[in-house]
């Protein structure tokens, strides 16, 4: 881990000492929600409220400023008007501060007087060595630490528990539909970091941080812009290498960039360029969120795929047909089935034993376990295997989770499903996910979640 681009960092995430400046007697204000986040959220380190209009907020004392707060400080969380930031900012220095939030707006994203204000900011952090997250972000979730810089209270955002996938975003609010969707969902999350503005640590430094980190197994990136993208690109690298990264870069069109400038100040750049450096250092590029949730969801949840060759099998005609379609749009293979394989399916005629192998309406749980374990856990033809369910029809029931946790389990090989339909299939859904294969709603969803499985694997042996 590089030292010095690194330094401090481990504070953002493992503070022993926290400050929060702006904390009030108002509640809902967000000093006092992050105040109150750290206190109730079971984190084991000291936290000191900072305000000098007060001796005492939520039953602590409450400090005037941090120069005032006795012993040693990891973090100083600062939530206060953008003007009043600078004065907060030299006392951290003072203090020998190693890392501080910036959680206050109104600096490059608000014109040329904010763009001058971070400036002052930056050159604090650059000269000091104090390392700044933000300014204009909403900071920090780590449930292992237990620290939480959200401002938002919980009946709004549930928090995830701990997981594997940690997640970087320049935005907040996009950190936060993240969270809650990981919660809602029952995933974990390894962190998740807002970095706004990116005055001082940026995508860089966390990707770096990330890449090294034992809590993270998977990294998705949402970004804006880059700072510097030959340090970028090398970070990247260095991260797929021993993890994938899933990226969604924003601003493709001209209109989105304009946007980006006034959501965070950063210039978008061309999109082009973003591409050709993706491919090049294996970051696994995603189009918009609900893809990015699809790819990261199997890569929390299945192998890697050794190869393109997908079994498809189905109950389902016009379904088994979408799925091929949608394999070879995802750039996965549908090879036929060995003959000898097909003459130890014992089905019906009616069934189809091609690949998609076709079950049929008249389907039972039983009929996809021998397709399974024939054409899949038998005969080595296939990488991977995507199972297409329409659970409408009266005989299947929920042991066909078992039938195809245990096909995933023995053969080591990646397994995705579809299902698709209402009620029943939400049911059989979590049912399925329960015994760790992810389900998807579409076949072209589960396809292109299967096809980055791949894609990674392909990545790893060409760098």
């Amino acid at each position: 881990m590089p030292p010095e681009s690194l330094k401090g960092l481990k504070s953002l995430f493992e503070p022993e000492a926290v400050a929060v400046v702006g904390v009030s007697k108002t509640p809902n204000k967000v000093g006092s929600m992050i105040f109150r986040n750290f206190k109730g959220s079971g984190f084991c380190g000291r936290v000191y409220p900072v305000n000098p209009k007060y001796d005492k907020v939520f039953g602590e004392r409450c400090y005037p400023s941090v120069r005032e707060i006795p012993g040693s400080l990891d973090l100083v969380v600062i939530a206060v008007p953008a003007p009043h930031v600078i004065d907060v900012m030299s006392d951290c220095v003072a203090k020998g501060v190693k890392a501080v939030i910036v959680v206050s707006g109104g600096f490059k994203e608000s014109g040329p007087e904010g763009a001058a204000l971070e400036e002052k900011l930056r050159r604090i952090a650059e000269g000091s060595g104090v390392r700044v997250l933000g300014p204009n972000c909403i900071g920090v979730y780590n449930p292992y630490s237990r620290v939480d810089t959200i401002f938002l209270p919980e009946e709004r955002l549930a928090r995830p528990k701990p997981g594997t996938l940690s997640f970087i975003s320049q935005s907040g609010a996009l950190a936060v539909a993240m969270l809650d969707w990981l919660a809602l969902h029952g995933y974990g999350i390894g962190k998740c970091v807002s970095y706004g503005n990116g005055c001082d640590v940026d995508e860089t430094d966390l990707l770096l941080y990330l890449a090294d980190d034992d809590d993270t197994d998977v990294i998705l990136l949402y970004i804006e812009g880059v700072k510097d993208g030959r340090r970028f690109m090398e970070a990247a690298k260095r991260a797929v290498l021993r993890k994938p990264v899933v990226a969604i870069k924003a601003g493709r069109s001209a209109t989105g960039a304009s946007a980006i400038m006034s959501h965070t100040g950063s210039m978008a750049g061309s999109d082009e360029v973003y591409e050709a450096a993706f491919k090049q250092t294996g970051v696994i590029r995603v189009g918009d969120f609900e893809e990015a949730f699809d790819v990261v969801k199997a890569f929390m949840m299945q192998p890697l795929a050794s190869g393109r060759r997908v079994l498809i099998v189905t109950n389902g005609g016009g379904a088994g047909i979408m799925a091929v379609d949608a394999c070879e749009r995802s750039g996965l293979t549908v090879p036929e089935l060995d003959e000898d394989v097909k003459r130890r399916l014992p089905f019906p005629p009616h069934f189809s034993r091609r690949n998609p192998i076709d079950l049929t309406g008249d389907v039972k749980d039983e009929d996809y376990r021998t397709a399974l374990n024939e054409a899949f856990l038998k005969y080595d033809g296939f990488d991977s295997a995507l199972i297409c369910i329409l659970p409408q029809v009266p005989n299947l029931t929920f042991r066909v989770a078992d039938i195809i946790g245990r096909a995933n389990k023995v053969s080591g090989k990646p397994i995705v499903a579809c299902c698709m339909g209402g009620a029943f299939t939400l049911k059989l859904t979590r049912e399925i996910e329960s015994r760790g294969i992810p389900v998807y709603p579409t076949p072209e969803r589960a396809a292109k979640a299967l096809s980055s499985l791949a894609t990674y694997n392909e990545t790893l042996m060409r760098l």
